[in-house]
């Protein structure tokens, strides 16, 4: 009897956690929020992009890397081809072409997830930083890019433990860059019971060659990260909280919080505006329709513009709103002289004119 009661009690008690636990996660991924259109005008989508744009950077001369392909568990679509890292100049027209990768390289296991880019200011050569799950695995990819033979040479793989389970990344030296970590488990099903239990284990990591350490931790899920146009500061995405994080960088490459802007919205990628210090992040604005993805009751997509960030009043608008119809799931927003391209997890781009 003894037995049967503490079971009970216990059964009680765990119902009462998975309650609590789904109403905080259905606060967290805006389960009951709905959406109305909020368009740009003038919008055409990117053709030849129908598996995703995961990651966009965009370079002050027009050329802008994508991320396409990602396979990745619980993605409604799994595209049976390889991905890809395509290029796209804004200054030529709106016709991407697949960036041929050259080197000791396997290019049939390539699943792109984020990007940076980075410019070597002694002799002006570039580097594509490009996190990689071959296999469902984590290392991160370095490149050079080859702009006259459009294609990127590979220079190097990174693996590490504490490159646990990569989401973004942003390039801050030939071969140091900063990451965030996403899930620590790595197992399907115990990822998804990380949001239930309320687990904030999830950190940014500094790697160089020399060094590399944890600089900053305490999430329940860390997702976009870029850096501020005076390298002063990191900005991430706390997702699950609706905010964006800032850091402040310091010279032992540490980081310490400054402030957290809240948004609304489950927010993917960051992209910086290098004149204005504007941040721009493709969202999510439904969490749970994200993750069932069902195509008659699509996630839609939302583009989300954060000026004056360091100031005492920040300015958060909502520049792009559909409801699924246009666009599925986006997940990062690059602007480019009064233009935007839109970017999403597994489906199209976009490209529009800005108000």
């Amino acid at each position: 009897m003894g037995k049967v009661l503490l079971l009970s009690v216990l059964a009680v008690a765990l119902a009462a956690l998975v309650g609590e636990r789904y109403i905080a996660l259905s606060h967290l991924s805006l389960a009951f929020r709905e959406l109305t259109q909020n368009h740009l005008p003038n919008c055409q989508l990117i053709k030849g992009i129908e598996f995703g744009s995961e990651d966009i950077t965009i370079l002050e001369d027009g050329l802008a890397f994508i991320s396409t392909g990602l396979k990745y568990p619980g993605l409604p679509f799994q595209p049976d081809v390889p991905g890809r890292i395509l290029l796209l100049n804004l200054e030529a027209g709106l016709d991407p072409i697949e960036l041929h990768i050259k080197g000791d390289f396997d290019t049939d296991s390539f699943n792109p997830h984020g990007i940076s880019m980075f410019t070597d200011e002694k002799d002006g050569s570039r580097y594509l930083f490009v996190v990689n799950h071959p296999h469902h695995n984590c290392q991160i990819e370095i490149f050079k890019f080859a702009e006259e033979e459009k294609a990127l040479l590979h220079i190097k793989t990174i693996k590490h433990e504490l490159l646990k389970n990569v989401n973004d990344i942003v390039a801050v030296g030939v071969e140091s860059f900063y990451a965030t970590n996403d899930y620590y488990f790595t197992n399907d099903i115990l990822k998804t019971l990380e949001p239930l239990l309320s687990i904030s284990w999830c950190d940014v990591v500094y790697y160089s060659p020399e060094e590399v350490k944890s600089v900053a931790g305490g999430y329940p899920s860390t997702n976009g990260i870029n850096i501020s146009p005076d390298k002063r500061y990191l900005y991430v995405s706390n997702i699950l909280k609706h905010k964006i994080e800032v850091l402040e960088i310091h010279e032992n490459h540490l980081l310490s919080p400054v402030k957290d802007v809240a948004l609304g919205s489950l927010c993917d990628n960051i992209e910086v505006d290098s004149e204005t210090g504007d941040l721009w992040t493709g969202c999510h604005p439904n969490g749970f329709k994200f993750a069932r993805s069902d195509p008659n009751d699509p996630p839609g997509a939302e583009v989300i513009r954060i000026q004056n960030i360091h100031s005492d009043e920040p300015v958060v608008t909502v520049v792009y709103e559909d409801d699924g119809s246009v666009l599925i799931a986006s997940s990062v927003a690059a602007p480019y002289k009064g233009k935007l391209l839109i970017g999403t997890v597994y489906q199209k781009a976009l490209y529009c004119d800005l108000k």
